[in-house]
């Protein structure tokens, strides 16, 4: 979600049945962003994958393909169980343990394949959606830029947005924002679209934060909001992503960033924490 009320459905081909669910919400909901993701598989899609031959047993087990006929296929597929894309997200490229060389020979071959699409007008474009890559240097936002520009034979390329964890357990992210650099700034600066994924570290987040941290994050907050608030209020974070599991929970969700930290008081909590 964002602040201003912007609402982006964020989903995955291996995300259980979330495709076929999303389908004809989407469908319903024609004012909604959508994003999905390419790179992980379900075993039953990685199986239809083997017997179309675009991967080999090998691949299979590994459970994360690169490779771009397979990127076709699975946006392929993953179009016709949406109905459309505003997104397509090069899932977690880091998995594929490539050294760093390879990784940007693959990702820039994977950035073509999604220059087809968008070139197209099948999706409205794409970006990367990493959970350490960018973290412990195996790409940086500039990189990814250049990528792009090489994957479209120009600077009119359809790179699009980034996606990273940023929380109260991530937090690097909001303490180089803060300072005016890091992954964020950049992405925001070359205007792409930025995404904090994870605010709640996988929902362990809130059991983690006192009461009291609550408190000083914002006065009668609950541990869930303040460590939500303390996310969605990141300088330079366009997006901030949460599942919910009922509209009470959502419209609670909604409530709790509708007025961000100031970036002074955003600061102290930050401060806090790297005391331990």
């Amino acid at each position: 979600m964002c602040a201003d009320g912007l609402v982006w459905i964020d989903t995955a081909p291996n995300y259980a049945d979330a495709h076929r669910l999303l389908g004809p919400v989407i469908a319903d909901h024609p004012r909604a962003m959508v994003a999905t993701k390419t790179g992980f598989f379900t075993k039953a899609d990685g199986e239809a994958a083997v017997q179309a031959g675009l991967l080999t047993p090998q691949q299979l087990a590994a459970g994360h393909s690169l490779r771009s006929a397979f990127t076709r296929w699975q946006t392929d597929r993953s179009l016709a169980a949406l109905g459309r894309a505003d997104l397509v997200f090069v899932h977690n490229p880091e998995h594929s343990l490539l050294d760093r060389a390879e990784l940007h020979e693959r990702l820039r071959t994977v950035f073509a394949v999604l220059e087809e699409f968008a070139a197209a007008g099948r999706i409205g474009g794409y970006g990367v959606a990493t959970w350490s890559g960018i973290q412990h240097g195996a790409f940086t936002v500039p990189e990814l830029l250049g990528l792009a520009k090489e994957a479209a034979g120009s600077g009119e390329h359809h790179l699009r947005a980034i996606q990273q964890p940023v929380s109260l357990v991530m937090s690097r992210p909001v303490a180089l924002a803060l300072d005016g650099r890091g992954p964020l700034v950049q992405a925001r600066a070359a205007g792409l679209i930025t995404f904090g994924s994870s605010p709640l570290h996988g929902g362990e987040l809130p059991a983690l934060t006192t009461p009291e941290l609550a408190e000083f994050i914002r006065p009668g907050a609950s541990p869930a909001s303040a460590c939500l608030l303390a996310a969605a209020s990141c300088p330079s974070l366009d997006v901030v992503l949460l599942s919910a599991s009922s509209a009470e929970h959502w419209n609670a969700a909604k409530d709790s960033i509708a007025a961000p930290l100031e970036p002074g008081q955003l600061r102290k909590v930050t401060d806090v924490l790297a005391q331990g």
